[in-house]
């Protein structure tokens, strides 16, 4: 006689059968989606926000999924559309945006310690070793994370979109007398390295304002590199470059609102300081990749480069304030070791292969 197994179950409420059936078809657990929105008053084609859109955020969600606790729900706010370039810092400290590429050379007084690379010029234009620098100086010292804290943020890694700031002017430029007597757009502390020379005077501005400072006339000459020379067509306005290297300069900061940071899981944290870090080295590569094809960029678009005779140089060094002295100063004084970020941060380009053409620190021994 052929007989059939047949296997029975205890009947079960129509509920919980349901309940159980779900969760044959469904996955064990779905990932929890998580909102960020982020913000910079710059446009989408500044190279640090393309390079936020494209490398940072694909990254983060590339680690987050290799877990499946957590996927990122990104919202983009750029060129103005929550805050303005000056208004990042406000904007995350408020909460207006969860994580910001806050340009801190705007904000000398409120995050004074942020301004290491920029009062050490004639040092080192190269991205990469002052953004490592830099950020090895942040995570040493406790003072620039102190900085963001007071402003409601976590700081993730300091970014270097710079390969050297330059003189890009109106007229001919070859020596420190063709700047005397002009006025000259900078963004900050750059401003001071125009101390020393006579009768030249620095005009505040932001980047996508120089085009229109050097068209109307409002000033003769401009600081910036050839990167945002390029991307900004400053050779239609300023088609003389006088080849400075004053140096790579810290510029960009990524910040977490520290409201929407204590909220995230530990996870996401740790995923976002980790591609922050890898974001610092991407930029500075980015920046020290399109060094020389911008300033092809320029002279193709009828932009003339003169390189600055290494004396002219160091008399325009020599000829300033030490301005990194005073700097490490008002930081001591103000209870932090401005002195020892300084002689540290010079120490660590040493080590890198970059001597300066004038000893800032030399008056500390």
């Amino acid at each position: 006689m052929n007989r059939s197994r047949r296997c029975t179950t205890p009947a079960l409420p129509a509920a919980l059968f349901a309940v159980l059936s779900a969760s044959l078809v469904a996955p064990a657990s779905a990932a929890e989606t998580i909102k960020a929105t982020v913000i910079d008053g710059y446009p989408a084609k500044a190279m640090w926000v393309q390079e936020f859109s494209d490398f940072f955020i694909p990254e983060v969600d590339k680690r987050l999924a290799e877990s499946g606790n957590f996927e990122m729900d990104w919202q983009e706010s750029y060129g103005g559309a929550i805050v303005k370039p000056k208004g990042v810092l406000e904007g995350v400290e408020l909460g207006l945006g969860d994580i910001g590429i806050v340009t801190t050379i705007f904000h000398s007084s409120k995050l004074p310690s942020q301004a290491l690379a920029a009062v050490t010029p004639f040092v080192a234009p190269d991205a990469r070793a002052v953004a490592r620098a830099v950020d090895e100086i942040a995570r040493e010292f406790p003072t620039m994370q102190r900085e963001f804290e007071q402003q409601n943020q976590v700081y993730l890694a300091t970014g270097v979109v710079l390969d050297s700031y330059q003189m890009f002017g109106r007229d001919a430029l070859s020596t420190i007398t063709d700047v005397e007597g002009t006025k000259v757009a900078g963004a900050g502390m750059n401003m001071r390295y125009l101390e020393g020379i006579e009768g030249a005077v620095g005009v505040r501005g932001g980047l996508t304002d120089f085009y229109s400072m050097l068209q109307t006339g409002l000033v003769d000459n401009a600081m910036l590199w050839p990167e945002a020379a390029s991307t900004f067509k400053i050779a239609d306005v300023a088609p003389h470059m006088l080849q400075t290297d004053f140096g790579a300069v810290n510029s960009k900061t990524v910040t977490v609102n520290a409201d929407y940071w204590a909220k995230l899981p530990e996870e996401v944290r740790g995923v976002l300081q980790d591609v922050a870090v890898a974001y610092r080295d991407r930029l500075a590569d980015v920046a020290m990749d399109r060094a020389a094809a911008s300033l092809d960029a320029y002279v193709a678009a009828g932009g003339t480069v003169t390189a600055m005779d290494p004396g002219e140089r160091a008399a325009w060094a020599e000829g300033m304030p030490n301005i990194a002295l005073e700097w490490a100063a008002r930081l001591d004084e103000a209870g932090e070791p401005g002195s020892e970020m300084l002689k540290s941060y010079l120490d660590k380009l040493a080590v890198a292969g970059f001597e300066p053409v004038r000893d800032w620190a030399s008056e500390l021994e």
